[in-house]
């Protein structure tokens, strides 16, 4: 399989000579047991705790030729303590051996991980899963310090990974088995105790074609077409993929929400400005003194919020400048807008959206794949961030356009896409017309553009019954398209649907009775936001409150939350997280917002009507 390694004991822990010195005689001796319980701090949650996980070179690179070449994942986290210890430990285990590992089990069915399972696979003879579930993510009817054994948040397993020298080119043989999903944790950890391992009921698993190990699907997904494939070139004059849309992009990673996103424009003016002060103050302080990256990092000034990529330039005397022009809209949360300095400076990663929001664009999000929330699409001409839907929940998009280096303005949907479709709908009308004079499809194949398709993505995105049968393989990959009879009517609803998400700040607002308490002094008046469905009520304060939501306004949902929820949670007094930010910065109220507020209520709240009406005519 092209995967094997020396079997030599890289210098993974080797940082001091007496470590060095034992890693030398190890490698002389032969090991056969592994046994492996890592930190849980896969992701160090902010630069300025200063606890980043050591660099390990040689293990790194060799995660990158095994668990990483062989994925189709666009992103990973492969190199994390978990991936590092499994890596080191299966290259340093003997011809007979095993690697008992216990972590957290996002590796059985993440998509980040098929390139993982598929090398473990190859390297191993017997692969053992033990599963003792606990993914509070993934069922929030779980409590993490009640049912999980660590009492953490995420899904917890027990692997044994076994070698022989008998290995042949075979894939392992793979075995699992769960603990019942409501279990407690003292429960489980009775469990681990008194069974043994050969009373343990394991089931023989198959994995597919794709790696995967859990929750096979048996379904025609592949035969659909893919609306943008890992692969897909960007430059200008390369090779189209054979998929829809040639470009897509993650929204936007920041890394500092509170600092680089506002309300008020000159607010955000003014934070961002301190900001870069403070920072160009510790260039000059810091820089160019010969300190190591580790000294700068412990050194630095901890009032505003520091990220990896913000420190390496620091340790480069980088200097920042305030730019207006850097100033955009963006799509906060879905209906909300926010002004963010949309600056890579400052912007931990920006992806490929620069060259999509160059200029006027339109773009369709959906949920990415291995999100912990459910799939969800809506469409934006502002710049999307990365959790539209919150934390948990990356977001792709898929923009109609893109901006070549010279500004000039390209339609992203390919040509090859536009053949299939033209060629599967021109036969099909074709035939009807055949049939009688008068066409069944209520347009001329030969006008099928570009943005029709656009729009009829945008249509079976929100299906219900595509949703449902694709629900697995959504949590995978990039959704695939099937071809529905006919498109017109799917590309009508697909335009019907983009025009209310888009305009939304248009729409008739839908008539709410507004109810007062008049007698409440404007001092006692106290932010609720709370949605009250059963009775159709939304309390905005305990002066006001809307009564006559609809019931069906609830049901068009974005992730976790209704349309109407993302509002309301969003526009909550909150205090913000970063010290400087909550001391300085926290200028927020929301009676400053109430009557707008309402109004995007009222209007969400016929949006929400709208939309369902046409989402429940595709059922029909």
């Amino acid at each position: 399989m092209g995967f094997e390694h020396t079997g030599k004991q890289l210098n993974f822990f080797g940082m001091t000579d007496a470590n060095a010195e034992r890693i030398v005689k190890q490698n002389s001796k032969p090991i056969m047991l592994v046994i492996g319980n890592p930190p849980y701090n896969a992701n160090q949650l902010n630069e300025n705790e200063n606890n980043k996980n050591r660099e390990y070179p040689e293990i790194d690179q060799r995660i990158k030729d095994t668990y990483i070449k062989q994925s189709t994942a666009q992103k990973t986290k492969l190199y994390d303590m978990y991936a590092r210890f499994l890596r080191w430990a299966s290259d340093r285990i003997d011809k007979n051996g095993i690697v008992a590992f216990i972590s957290n089990n996002s590796y059985l069915d993440s998509r980040g991980f098929d390139g993982f399972r598929k090398v473990v696979a190859s390297e191993f003879d017997h692969i053992y899963i033990l599963d003792l579930g606990g993914d509070v993510r993934k069922n929030t009817k779980l409590s993490g310090t009640t049912h999980n054994v660590f009492g953490i948040q995420i899904g917890v397993a027990i692997v044994f990974f076994v070698k022989t020298d008998k290995k042949g080119k075979s894939p392992a043989q793979i075995f699992y088995a769960r603990r019942p999903e409501f279990e407690f944790a003292t429960d489980k950890l009775a469990f681990l105790r008194s069974e043994k391992f050969s009373d343990i009921h394991f089931q023989h698993i198959q994995p597919d074609k794709k790696q995967n190990w859990l929750n096979i699907t048996e379904n025609d997904w592949d035969e659909l077409m893919p609306v943008a494939l890992k692969e897909s070139k960007t430059s200008d004059g390369a090779k189209e993929p054979k998929a829809i849309f040639k470009l897509f992009s993650l929204g936007v990673v920041t890394n500092r929400d509170e600092w680089v996103y506002d309300d008020d424009k000159n607010e955000l003016t003014k934070k961002v400005n301190f900001l870069i002060d403070i920072y160009n103050q510790e260039v000059d302080k810091l820089s160019g003194k010969g300190k190591t990256k580790a000294n700068l990092a412990e050194e630095v000034d901890k009032s505003i919020k520091w990220t990896r990529a913000v420190k390496h330039d620091l340790a480069k005397g980088r200097k920042y400048a305030f730019e207006n022009q850097f100033i955009k809209q963006a799509l906060y949360r879905p209906f909300v807008k926010r002004h963010l300095y949309f600056n890579s400076d400052l912007n931990e990663m920006q992806y490929r959206l620069p060259e999509i929001f160059t200029g006027d664009n339109l773009v369709i999000c959906f949920t990415d794949a291995s999100s912990s929330k459910p799939f969800m699409t809506f469409a934006s001409n502002q710049i999307p961030d990365l959790h539209l839907v919150g934390a948990g929940a990356g977001t792709q998009c898929l923009p109609l356009y893109r901006y070549s280096e010279s500004g000039e303005r390209v339609e992203n949907v390919t040509d090859w896409a536009l053949g299939q479709f033209k060629k599967r709908y021109e036969r099909v009308e074709n035939r009807e017309k055949s049939k009688k004079k008068d066409a069944l499809l209520s347009n001329p194949q030969s006008l099928i553009t570009k943005q029709d398709i656009f729009h009829y993505v945008y249509a079976v995105l929100h299906h219900p019954a595509y949703r449902a049968k694709y629900e697995i393989n959504l949590k995978r990959e990039f959704p695939r398209i099937p071809f529905y009879e006919d498109f017109w009517k799917w590309a009508g609803w697909g335009k019907k649907l983009m025009e209310l998400h888009l305009g939304y700040e248009g729409v008739e607002p839908y008539a709410l009775e507004r109810l007062n308490v008049e007698t409440l002094e404007r001092s006692n008046i106290q932010t609720r936001l709370m949605a009250r469905k059963e009775n159709g009520l939304i309390e905005i304060d305990t002066q006001t409150t809307l009564r006559g939501v609809p019931a069906e306004a609830w049901e068009y949902r974005l992730g976790t939350y209704s349309a109407l929820e993302w509002v309301l949670e969003r526009y909550k007094e909150k205090k913000p997280k970063d010290p400087t930010i909550a001391e300085k910065f926290n200028t927020y109220k929301f009676a400053e917002y109430k009557e707008s507020v309402i109004e995007l209520l009222r209007r969400v709240c016929t949006v929400s009507v709208e939309t369902m009406k046409i989402v429940k005519e595709m059922g029909d």
